[in-house]
């Protein structure tokens, strides 16, 4: 099963991160965007590497910088005098995997030049519209804890992103092993590509086919509605938000070969799904209150329906 096998040759640069590769893998069946939120040294741009050396598509890495612009992402036209006419040199987002490495370090109106490749799959520039290839994903990685040099992401493109994890520090036998292994080569190993960009496609066409029951979709909704209502927020999960957190339970549930969507799926990835799409009042930000606890208060405050507990 090439699924399978990407999942296996992605562990060999992502030591002992199981859950963090499972969590790519969901991003990209579920055809969404992946912001990879931790501390320098975690092996953030080693992950996404091997994800793009594992898929036999075309993919490009972006150093975001604060003298980036917006043309130098989506490209800029040009007049060219041997034509006498103007021509479209693309830039490095027409590909099927972007990379945008250090994202948070560039400036917003160079970030806001990705909004409409990451909805709408296609650039404009001068007018013209220029669909990007399929499939298309973005995996931008960003460090928390720099805020010199750096200019936090609107709302707006978080709410593009399907999931925003943590890669997080491996376990001690993990760590070891890595250590000792550097010993023997400098750099990760290249990995052979393993999937096709047809495979990828059927694989995510039968993950979004995975059956939803009402039960499960009320159970989600009720969650979506209680961070509208949550005293502790300015703003709640979004419609977008909702049916992002439901196709990427759908991913999840055909990575696990379930035959439907239980409950336990959506609440595996709620943190994960939703987190990010969430406004903290000040008081509870002062508090000392994340997203991610809002999160896990609403998810344990919501009941299970019943006929969902008997499916799940």
């Amino acid at each position: 099963m090439p699924l399978a096998q990407l999942s296996s040759a992605m562990s060999k640069v992502a030591w002992g991160r199981e859950t963090v590769v499972e969590r790519v893998l969901v991003a990209l069946l579920a055809e969404g965007h992946l912001l990879i939120d931790d501390v320098p040294g975690v092996g953030k741009t080693t992950l996404v590497r091997g994800l793009a050396q594992s898929l036999d598509l075309t993919n490009r890495r972006l150093q975001f910088t604060p003298d980036l612009l917006p043309s130098d992402v989506t490209g800029f036209t040009f007049y060219d005098g041997k034509t006498q006419s103007f021509l479209f040199r693309p830039g490095p987002v027409f590909c099927n995997l972007l990379l945008a490495d250090e994202i948070n370090r560039t400036s917003p109106k160079t970030q806001s030049s990705l909004l409409e490749a990451m909805e709408e799959r296609q650039v404009t520039v001068d007018g013209q519209v220029y669909p990007l290839p399929r499939p298309f994903m973005v995996v931008a990685t960003e460090n928390p804890i720099e805020y010199e040099g750096t200019f936090a992401l609107p709302e707006a493109q978080l709410d593009r992103f399907l999931l925003r994890i943590r890669v997080g520090y491996p376990d001690a036998p993990d760590e070891r092993q890595a250590m000792q292994a550097e010993g023997e080569r400098q750099r990760p190993p290249l990995l052979p590509a393993v999937m096709s960009a047809q495979e990828l496609e059927i694989a995510a066409q039968e993950s979004g086919r995975i059956p939803v029951s009402d039960q499960v979709a009320e159970y989600a909704h009720a969650v979506v509605k209680a961070t509208r209502e949550h005293p502790a927020l300015r703003l709640g999960v979004s419609p977008r938000g909702a049916i992002a957190w439901i196709r990427a339970s759908r991913a999840l549930a055909y990575l696990r070969q379930a035959a439907f969507v239980t409950p336990d799926h959506l609440r595996d990835l709620a943190a994960e799904t939703l987190a990010h799409r969430l406004l903290l009042r000040p008081e509870p930000i002062a508090q000392g209150l994340t997203a991610a606890d809002v999160v896990a208060q609403v998810v344990n405050a919501v009941p299970l329906p019943g006929a969902a507990r008997r499916l799940g």
